[in-house]
């Protein structure tokens, strides 16, 4: 006869062999690999094919089980995508670390994000020529941060046109733009940096053209596809900024045109 502690032992493998068959994570895994983010429906959708009179408390301890397991993520409330979550953090080179330090140092209570365009390169299919370094500050700040910045570097530019940056930084490699920030738009911290989120980087790019030229048509769906698959993108983030930026109902009418973002409403 098994000792007490051994037979507890064996209980516990037991109960996580039952577990695992009943999660039935493989094809779990298998279905919705690809898929980008999904629902709860979906989830009670895999399980009846086996399982057609599964209770929704029984649901629930499943879904909890997976996302503690690290098979899924939640992204939101009753919405999940395969893996563990992943936030996308970009690098910061020492060029855009001087410049925000400069920026910071000068105007130390300005509310302000700096990045740079090549940031989409490990979303892209083909690598734009040349990048533009983004400072976004507070609207009231725009020309007293662009005079500043014209004293030490050349080829800044304030808000600039479609025509302007054709006409003055095509066979420029990288030119600074300076533009106004939307309040609440969703940044990050990063190496001292206040820099750009990829919900963010998602809903600029979609609500400019004229800035991100590179990034648009079959290019800005790959850029989509890429980052849902790479990283853990926050639907309450991502829409409510697209709202800030007045561009919610059209951004969000684009991403169920999105296979992976279909789940996104």
């Amino acid at each position: 006869m098994l000792p007490y502690y051994s037979f507890r032992i064996f209980a516990s493998i037991k109960n996580i062999v039952i577990a695992d068959s009943k999660l039935n994570i493989d094809n779990f895994q298998s279905f919705f690999q690809g898929k980008g983010i999904f629902g709860s429906k979906d989830i009670l959708q895999f399980y009846q094919e086996s399982e057609p009179d599964i209770k929704q408390t029984t649901l629930n301890w499943r879904v909890y089980n997976l996302v503690q397991a690290g098979i899924m993520s939640r992204v939101s409330r009753g919405k999940f995508s395969i893996g563990y979550g992943k936030n996308f953090i970009p690098e910061i080179s020492p060029r855009i670390k001087t410049l925000y330090k400069r920026i910071h140092m000068q105007f130390p209570y300005l509310q302000l994000c700096v990045w740079n365009t090549s940031v989409f390169n490990e979303f892209m299919l083909h690598q734009p020529g040349r990048f533009y370094t983004l400072i976004e500050v507070e609207k009231d700040a725009l020309e007293s941060v662009f005079y500043f910045l014209k004293e030490k570097y050349k080829n800044v530019f304030i808000d600039p046109s479609a025509d302007t940056l054709a006409r003055y930084a095509s066979g420029e490699q990288e030119t600074i733009i300076v533009k106004s920030l939307v309040s609440e738009a969703p940044v990050q911290k990063v190496d001292g940096v206040v820099t750009v989120t990829l919900e963010k980087m998602l809903v600029d790019i979609f609500s400019d053209d004229k800035i991100f030229t590179a990034q648009q048509g079959q290019e800005m769906q790959i850029i989509f596809t890429e980052s849902i698959n790479k990283y853990t993108i926050q639907e309450s983030r991502i829409l409510r900024y697209a709202d800030r930026k007045r561009r919610k109902e059209a951004f969000s009418k684009y991403l169920k045109q999105q296979p992976s973002f279909q789940h996104i409403q």
